[in-house]
């Protein structure tokens, strides 16, 4: 008999695959978010159409984050289990499903399952999220630095071995998908975060 906790990673996958950004989007502004900005369905380029649009999208891509950890105990999942399901969450948002496996880049949605799992090391995260992007106003170099450096606050708060573990996987995912950002920092030509939208 299939254990019950194997069900973790294919629900994690699902919850994480949710295109929130694309579908916000495309039901107020009858647009794809794919077609303008950076392409991506993010909350960075949600946010381009709008300040309340793109902070929807921060919240319910990390709420399904969250609610993919959360999800994962109550299956029954030991610490481990959760800590596979942040990771299968944050691919999930990564390769969707539902958009032929081409989606964002996993903040948000990173942001969420560690906010579930390691709240401290997040937060502390966060601070410096914020001071890496008010200083450069590069989304980009802010969220690149906040995925580095989680796994070793998660270490430094005390964090299990599996959070860390899972902390880097998705670390590197996401610094993997800020390839083309990478580039454009390195030549100069990253856009900055503008500091005025629409409401």
């Amino acid at each position: 008999m299939m254990r019950i906790e194997y069900l973790i990673p294919i629900s994690s996958y699902l919850l994480g695959s949710i295109p929130f950004g694309y579908l916000l989007v495309k039901y107020k502004e009858g647009q794809d978010i794919r077609s303008f900005g950076s392409g991506n369905i993010g909350a960075t380029n949600a946010f381009r159409k709008g300040r309340t649009i793109g902070i929807l999208t921060f919240v319910l891509d990390a709420g399904k984050g969250y609610m993919a950890v959360v999800l994962a105990g109550w299956l029954g999942g030991s610490l481990e289990w959760q800590a596979a399901a942040a990771v299968f969450a944050i691919i999930g948002h990564v390769f969707t499903l539902w958009l032929r496996f081409k989606g964002g880049k996993g903040v948000s949605t990173w942001c969420g399952v560690y906010l579930a799992l390691s709240p401290m090391a997040l937060l502390t995260t966060m601070a410096f999220f914020v001071l890496i992007m008010v200083l450069s106003r590069y989304v980009s170099a802010a969220s690149i630095a906040a995925a580095a450096l989680f796994p070793l606050w998660a270490f430094i708060y005390g964090a299990p071995v599996s959070i860390i573990i899972g902390a880097g996987l998705g670390a590197v995912l996401i610094i993997a998908r800020h390839y083309q950002n990478i580039q454009r920092l390195l030549s100069g030509k990253e856009n900055k975060l503008a500091l005025k939208r629409k409401s």
